[in-house]
């Protein structure tokens, strides 16, 4: 079955997937045809003809999906079921695995972090059987894409947990993110840019809004995420100059790297809006509203100047670990690594001088949720 990242809704399943997905989409409970899980039981599969279509409905919207991304540095699980033009979240979990440390380095995963993943990924099986799962999938990301070893980590999971990792191209994850937030873009001329900067890479897509769903115009991944960069720009001494010296390096770094697909962008770009999923847009956006905890609604679909992003930015690169941690919503588990995804943010505000930055705290997951929940929808109509 197809999984292409189409909105999943009652209008939306006829423009589900036209392609077929590859044999690495996930199963969490049984084998899989092309690879995607599907674990409906065969009462369902022989469900009578004469069956209303109003039924069949109810049964599809109390079907539960399941989208798993395995990141460099989060492991993410969500499960949902479908609800008319959206999905309704029932599940989920989130966990800092920190499977890209040491990456950039040694070109391996160690063994504690792979330790690390495999323990949140068994957490996250037992949700999938729990919640009683029909269709999932489960991607991993840039750590497993460079890892030596990242073949045999695939492996091991599929044997201890009973999950089977896809690791997927830069060009499917930065497609899935922008059909996981897109919804969240202000509506204004021109293209706009869509970015997800992760733990091991960052994707910017610059898509067409002229359509109901957009159209991807072009794209780049660079290898830089906020574990990468920290990892190759080590700090050693917490005074001004060496904090300064720092972030000049990541930033000129990441400038380089962005440098190529910033002259291919268009300099006219009408409004230049910009919208960003990744835990650096959701932490900085957090610490301008002064949060005393994270709260995923006041912070999801925000939109802020891009101005104050550059101050806080430039605010958190000028602290110590320490004093950056001081910061309730960062706190010690990113402290290390925000000022990495800050210098990233800055430098796609160079290339696209946008006045706002929207903020997303969705992505990958939600786009493959739609993407499942399209192609299951479109499956049925055509046995309709």
């Amino acid at each position: 079955m197809a999984a292409n990242g189409q909105p999943a809704s009652a209008n939306g399943a006829a423009r589900a997937a036209r392609r077929p997905a590859s044999n690495g989409v996930t199963s969490c409970a049984s084998a899989s045809n092309n690879g995607v899980s599907d674990a409906r039981s065969d009462n369902s599969a022989r469900a009578p003809k004469s069956d209303t279509f109003s039924s069949r409905r109810n049964w599809f919207e109390r079907t539960a999906y399941a989208a798993l991304d395995l990141g460099t540095n989060n492991c993410r699980l969500l499960i949902a079921k479908a609800g008319g033009d959206d999905f309704t979240v029932v599940d989920a979990f989130s966990r800092v695995v920190r499977l890209g440390e040491g990456l950039t380095s040694t070109g391996r995963m160690s063994d504690e972090a792979m330790d690390r993943a495999v323990e949140a990924l068994s957490v996250c099986a037992e949700k999938l059987k729990k919640r009683n799962v029909v269709l999932a999938r489960s991607v991993a990301t840039e750590a497993c894409r460079q890892a030596v070893n990242g073949a045999q980590f695939i492996e091991r999971v599929k044997r201890e947990t009973g999950i089977h990792l896809d690791i997927i191209s830069p060009k499917e994850e930065a497609r899935l993110a922008v059909m996981g937030c897109h919804a969240l873009l202000e509506e204004g001329d021109g293209p706009a840019l869509i970015f997800d900067i992760g733990g091991g890479s960052t994707e910017l897509v610059l898509v067409s809004t002229d359509g109901v769903v957009p159209e991807i115009v072009d794209w780049v991944s660079v290898p830089w995420g906020v574990v990468s960069l920290t990892e190759s720009e080590r700090q050693d001494a917490d005074d001004a100059d060496s904090l300064a010296s720092t972030y000049k390096a990541m930033r000129d770094k990441v400038s380089a790297s962005f440098a190529e697909f910033g002259a291919r962008l268009p300099k006219t770009g009408g409004d230049y809006r910009l919208l960003g999923t990744s835990g650096t847009v959701t932490t900085l956006a957090s610490v301008y509203l002064k949060l005393p905890s994270y709260d995923r609604r006041a912070v999801d679909g925000l939109h802020l100047p891009t101005e104050k992003m550059r101050e806080i930015s430039r605010e958190l690169a000028r602290r110590s670990v320490k004093g950056r941690a001081e910061f309730p919503t960062i706190g010690h588990e990113r402290a290390d690594l925000v000022v990495a995804g800050c210098a990233i943010l800055e430098s796609i505000f160079d290339i696209w001088p946008g006045e706002r930055l929207g903020v997303a705290d969705r992505g990958i997951r939600e786009g493959i949720l739609r993407a499942l929940m399209a192609s299951d929808a479109n499956r049925r109509n055509r046995r309709n």
